[in-house]
């Protein structure tokens, strides 16, 4: 049984300032470049609190978490945050193009606590595994301020699409916020009326982790450790539709540097079918007509490859890279992966392929979206993929709503 609840959250009050200068990306899609602009273009941008400026003498005493409590209490205190006077959930839409397709879509949720559940209850599943590092951070963060800032991404089943029925009801008033990301994504959010019927619908539902694992076992983790403290059980999520329209995955293509890449296609071929192709529309087609065969497309030099393993048959395509390309053909194992050694990530077939042109990359590989119906096979059946399988386009914005425990 899935429980879910209704809360008082805190939100930003009209004396901050602009939405678009308060809120953020997740902490852990925020570049150090990021993190400069949201500096600067408010005093109140919730990246002080989130992912704050370490200094050189920090202490134990004095440190990004103790100041991340200090301002957030200065902000409450000050009426930079009001609570809600009365508990409620928010329905969340997020209207967005798609990269490379340019389609324009719109994502449906809604906003409110959900029970921190153990995986082996069956109700919570993950995708993916985590690190220790993101997770003592994320600890720290928590322990010293008693709030969650940043709502975690779920996925339930509802193919008749009921809860997002209610959910059209509730956004057919004006929004008690909207604000436009830096990816041109609008955001929209209003209090729902149907609270009690949506928790009713979830009630039979299974919930799958799309993004914030870390966030997510972090909170488990302090829940066994303050059993007693109100709150702790509960965190914020946004629940959306894994049938719904507006959920889209995008491919994450690997970059290969550092490594000698000479004879890679001949070991690729021991395993793979590999020939070369003109365009990287010849790569999506093939994509389009692989069926449940896995072709992974490579860009070497000012040359396309189309690399198609010859056994696989219904298998994920980013372990098959994976295992069978970066592990057997170029040695890169799984600790290099985890340690991102000899590889980066990069969202766009046309900016991979544009990385090795200019020489800032060896090889790319180019991937298939995952589809939500295998990371729901994956996940629902007890397994994990490879980090970094999918990316679930526009991430939710940090900062819309939050969360005191206590």
């Amino acid at each position: 049984m899935a429980n879910i609840f209704a809360f008082q959250p805190y939100r930003y009050a009209a004396q901050a300032g602009p939405l678009k200068n308060l809120v953020t990306q997740p902490y852990d899609k925020i570049s150090p470049a990021m993190q400069r602009h949201y500096l600067e273009v408010s005093p109140y941008n919730l990246v002080r609190v989130i992912l704050g400026e370490r200094q050189p003498d920090d202490t134990e005493t004095g440190n990004v978490y103790t100041r991340a409590a200090r301002t957030m209490e200065e902000w409450i205190s000050g009426g930079v945050w009001a609570r809600d006077a009365k508990p409620g959930m928010f329905a969340y839409f997020q209207e967005f193009t798609v990269p490379d397709t340019g389609e324009r879509l719109v994502r449906k949720g809604f906003i409110a606590l959900g029970q921190v559940e153990e995986y082996a209850s069956g109700i919570v599943f993950r995708h993916e595994q985590t690190l220790s590092g993101p997770k003592k951070d994320r600890m720290e963060l928590l322990k010293h301020t008693h709030t969650q800032f940043e709502p975690i991404f779920m996925l339930y089943p509802d193919p008749a699409g009921a809860i997002d029925g209610l959910l059209d009801v509730a956004a057919l008033a004006p929004p008690i916020a909207e604000v436009t990301d830096e990816d041109g994504a609008i955001h929209r959010m209003w209090k729902v009326g149907a609270g009690a019927q949506i928790q009713q619908l979830m009630a039979d539902k299974k919930l799958l982790i799309a993004d914030g694992h870390h966030r997510y076992e972090t909170a488990m983790a302090f829940q066994r450790e303050h059993p007693h403290l109100p709150g702790a059980s509960r965190m914020i999520m946004a629940f959306v539709n894994m049938h719904s329209a507006g959920l889209k995955i995008l491919a994450t293509h690997r970059l290969v540097n550092g490594i000698n890449t000479e004879g890679f296609l001949a070991a690729a071929g021991r395993d793979f079918d590999v020939r070369e192709t003109p365009a990287l529309d010849d790569i999506k087609a093939a994509w389009a007509a692989s069926g449940d065969r896995s072709i992974i497309g490579a860009a070497i030099g000012d040359k396309l490859y189309l690399l198609e393993d010859r056994t696989a048959r219904g298998a994920l395509d980013v372990r098959i890279l994976h295992e069978g390309l970066l592990g057997k053909a170029l040695g890169i194992g799984e600790e290099a992966v985890r340690d991102e050694k000899h590889l980066r990530y990069i969202r766009g077939i046309d900016l991979a392929v544009e990385e090795v042109r200019k020489g800032a990359a060896q090889i790319a590989f180019l991937l298939k979206p995952t589809s939500v119906q295998q990371v729901a096979d994956t996940s629902f059946s007890g397994g994990v993929m490879p980090q970094k399988s999918t990316d679930f386009y526009p991430k939710l914005l940090s900062g819309m709503v939050m969360y005191k425990l206590d």
